[in-house]
């Protein structure tokens, strides 16, 4: 789609300013009962696109992203707009810096029409956290689209954006794109800087892209990562070219390790039938399937709900009502009485039961009983992983273990809300990169996700997979009906 748009921008088929506004009337149109966006830069958006106009006039060269309009989820620092992270503690926060990604996209001219919204913090799998609205799937309005990167795949599926920046913890991108059917790309821990995310699990945070394209994930992927200084988490490697890795697809001699463990009793049938389907499909077309086990990933979810909290109670901390954000002061009695009230009324309710869950483990007499056994158990997940690709080439599991549920269905279950990432949160754990793809339909029209997964800067391999599958079915093509009715 990215390639599609640049050609016909510079064939002067139509204007950046153009697009910009058939895109920005598509937000006016449908986002009234989707709610994908928190703050809609139609101005500076329109500014950005004459920019690339005159550019075209005057006979420059203009890249692949120039001119084309995207969304940016709300937990992005963005230079001079809101970044709220969808919580009320940062309603009015504008920051005076963009993050490196930002920087990287503005370097190459892109448009952006938005901030989207989120969990707040990115602390959900359902973006009903927010604490300003719940986003609708655009596949079924009384469903949630999936978190916390809810709102950046809403406004994809919707074309309410030509393509979305995530961030993804423990599968904030990969279950919003299987729950609305799109591609997610979840880039391996370190290949793209992390500077200006809104901290959530810092050992696990990662930028990455909702699209409805792999080609366009891979596009996005060569344009963002490398090596950053304002990031010492980032990796040094080779500079790569991922749209040249995927030009020619194929799956010969590609080993497929399918992990028993995560075809289990509970999984939806439809879902474990799509995903199987999928295998059957690339087997045919050359791949050698293998079953593998990752018996530790059983544990993932426990270890990832006591390393998430704890690093979320540190990270959360510089949120006191005093140098950032909301500040309920005025009637306070003193500096920790500050703390309470701002604190209090700033945080919504899975962001205070982080920060306490996360403020236990690491307490002194039961750290080295939950949050150091946690860490140990990690450890052992990451080498199960490490096993596993010396005997295969990619992973293949389903992104979720389930559809699209209905909002407001798991508001008061907790536990049941954590499981809905429990395919993607070993992968987060051992920083590994995966992408989700459409793979199938079930019978109430609901998209299916696929998930596959990569070894560590295993993303060309992991690429190539997905863009050989995409192109020998049509499961990406498909467009919720519901947008020709609102």
């Amino acid at each position: 789609m990215i390639r599609h748009l640049h050609n016909k921008l510079i064939s002067k088929e139509f204007s950046a300013t153009e697009l910009t506004k058939q895109y920005l009337e598509r937000i006016e149109k449908f986002d009234q009962k989707i709610c994908a966006f928190l703050t809609v830069t139609a101005k500076s958006a329109l500014d950005q696109a004459r920019a690339v106009d005159e550019k075209i006039a005057c006979g420059e060269k203009i890249g692949l992203l120039a001119g084309l309009p995207a969304a940016i989820k709300d937990n992005i620092a963005t230079r001079g707009v809101k970044t709220t992270a969808a919580s009320r503690i940062l309603e009015n926060y504008v920051p005076p810096f963009d993050a490196t990604v930002i920087e990287l996209l503005r370097a190459r001219d892109f448009v952006m029409l938005g901030k989207t919204n989120l969990d707040e913090f990115a602390h959900g799998s359902s973006t009903e956290n927010s604490a300003f609205w719940t986003t609708r799937n655009p596949w079924d309005l009384t469903r949630v689209p999936g978190g916390s990167s809810g709102g950046s795949a809403a406004a994809v599926v919707s074309g309410m954006a030509v393509y979305a920046l995530g961030t993804d913890t423990g599968g904030s991108i990969r279950q919003p794109a299987s729950y609305c059917g799109l591609v997610g790309l979840k880039p391996t821990y370190g290949l793209c800087s992390r500077y200006g995310l809104i901290a959530m699990t810092s050992s696990t945070d990662v930028p990455g892209f909702l699209t409805k394209r792999v080609e366009d994930a891979a596009y996005l992927l060569s344009a963002l990562a490398g090596r950053d200084p304002k990031d010492a988490t980032t990796l040094s490697c080779d500079s790569r070219d991922y749209l040249k890795a995927i030009a020619e697809p194929r799956l010969n001699g590609v080993r497929i390790g399918i992990p028993k463990e995560y075809f289990i009793e509970g999984l939806n049938k439809e879902v474990l039938n799509a995903v199987k389907g999928a295998v059957r499909i690339l087997e045919k077309e050359g791949a050698i399937v293998k079953e593998i086990s990752l018996p530790h990933s059983q544990y993932g979810i426990a270890v990832y709900y006591i390393v998430t909290p704890s690093e979320v109670s540190s990270n959360l901390g510089r949120f006191d009502g005093i140098r950032y954000g909301f500040s309920k002061h005025s009637d306070a009695e003193d500096l920790i009485d500050v703390y309470y009230k701002s604190r209090g009324a700033g945080f919504g309710q899975e962001a205070k039961r982080r920060i306490m869950i996360g403020t236990y483990a690491l307490s002194s007499g039961y750290y080295d009983a939950y949050y150091k056994k946690a860490q140990k158990v990690r450890t052992l997940i990451i080498d199960n992983f490490k096993r596993a690709f010396r005997e295969v080439d990619v992973i293949i599991t389903p992104t979720a273990p389930d559809v699209a549920f209905k909002i407001g269905s798991k508001e008061n279950d907790p536990l049941a809300m954590y499981l809905e990432d429990i395919f993607s949160v070993p992968v987060s754990l051992a920083g590994l990169p995966a992408i989700s793809i459409p793979c199938g339909f079930n019978h109430e029209n609901l998209p299916i996700g696929m998930q596959i997964i990569g070894p560590q800067l295993g993303e060309t391999i992991l690429l190539k997979v997905a863009a050989y599958y995409e192109g020998i079915t049509d499961w990406h093509t498909k467009e919720p009906m519901l947008l020709t009715e609102l």
